[in-house]
C-alpha cells in the first residue's frame, strides 16, 4: 500500500453530520482518501454509507462538517443504482456516451479494460448484473477519474463475476493510480482488496487496515456471525491455529453474506 499512496488527500470529510427531520443519519464523521489507496465502507442496512458517498460527491447537503476535494478533482462514480428507461433502446457504446463525449478509441479502450469489448453493440437490457457493473465503470473510467467511487459495486453479481469484479477494481488502482473509496457488504473481499477499512454505523465505530479492523470488538459487535467467519477464515490461513474450524463452507457463506 505505501508504495501507492502518495500525496495530499484527494478528498476529505471532517465532521459530516446529516440528519432528516429529526433522525440522524450521519453523527460527526470524519473520512479521507488518498491517491492509490482502496478505503471500503462497510456497515450494516441503513448505516449511512450511501449518504456519506453522496455528501462527499456535493450531491447532498450535510447539516454540519465540511468537504476539502483536491482542487479541479476528476472523480468516477457508479452508482448503486443506476436509471435505465425502460423500452428505450440503449447499447453499450451509446451508455458511455451518454454524458460525455469521447473518442470511439476511448470507448473501445475503456471496454477492452472492463473486458466487455464484445458487448459494444449490445443493448444494455440485455446485459447480466455483473456485465452491467462493467459497463458502468468503464464510463467512469472514461472521466480519467484521480477518485473512483463505487457504491456496492457487486450486488447484483455472482460469487465467480464478484471475484473477478474485485481483482479488475485492484488491477485498475494499480494502472490508473487512482484512490479508489467503495461501498460494500461483502466482509471477504474488503479484508482481502482494501488499504483502509471503515466500519459504518451513522458514526465511525471503527477504522483502519483489514488486519486491525477484524480484531476491534465493534466489528465483531456489528457483524456477529459474519464477523466470526471472516476471523476464523483469516486466523486459518495466516495464523494456522484454528486449524479445528471447517472452512470447506466458506464460499457458500459468501453467497449468503451478499444477498443481507
Amino acid at each position: 500500500m505505501d508504495a501507492l499512496v502518495h500525496g495530499e488527500p484527494l478528498i476529505e470529510g471532517h465532521g459530516i453530520s446529516l440528519k432528516f427531520g429529526n433522525r440522524t443519519i450521519l453523527d460527526h464523521v470524519d473520512i479521507d482518501v488518498m491517491p492509490g489507496e482502496i478505503v471500503t465502507l462497510i456497515g450494516p442496512n441503513g448505516a449511512g454509507k450511501s449518504s456519506l458517498v453522496r455528501v462527499l460527491l456535493g450531491l447532498e447537503k450535510p447539516t454540519a462538517g465540511r468537504i476539502a476535494r483536491k482542487r479541479d478533482l476528476r472523480i468516477g462514480y457508479v452508482p448503486q443504482r443506476f436509471p435505465l428507461t425502460p423500452n428505450v433502446p440503449l447499447d453499450v457504446k451509446r451508455l458511455l456516451a451518454l454524458t460525455l463525449r469521447p473518442a470511439p478509441a476511448d470507448i473501445d479502450a475503456a471496454l477492452a479494460e472492463t473486458g466487455i469489448a464484445h458487448l459494444k453493440d449490445a443493448g444494455v437490457a440485455s446485459l447480466s448484473g455483473g456485465e452491467l457493473q462493467r459497463a458502468l465503470l468503464a464510463r467512469a473510467l472514461l472521466r480519467k477519474p484521480e477518485l473512483l467511487v463505487l457504491d456496492e459495486p457487486v450486488q447484483a453479481v455472482d460469487f465467480i463475476g464478484e471475484t473477478r469484479l474485485y481483482e479488475l477494481i485492484s488491477e485498475i488502482r494499480r494502472t490508473h493510480g487512482c484512490g479508489i473509496l467503495m461501498v460494500s457488504h461483502d466482509l471477504h473481499m474488503v479484508m482481502a482488496e482494501s488499504d483502509r477499512v471503515i466500519c459504518l454505523n451513522g458514526h465511525v465505530c471503527c477504522e483502519g487496515g483489514p488486519e486491525t479492523v477484524r480484531h476491534d470488538p465493534e466489528f465483531v459487535k456489528l457483524f456477529g456471525a459474519q464477523a466470526a467467519r471472516v476471523i476464523a477464515a483469516y486466523s486459518h490461513h495466516h495464523d494456522h491455529d484454528h486449524e479445528s474450524h471447517d472452512h470447506s463452507h466458506d464460499h457458500d457463506h459468501k453467497h449468503h453474506d451478499h444477498k443481507h
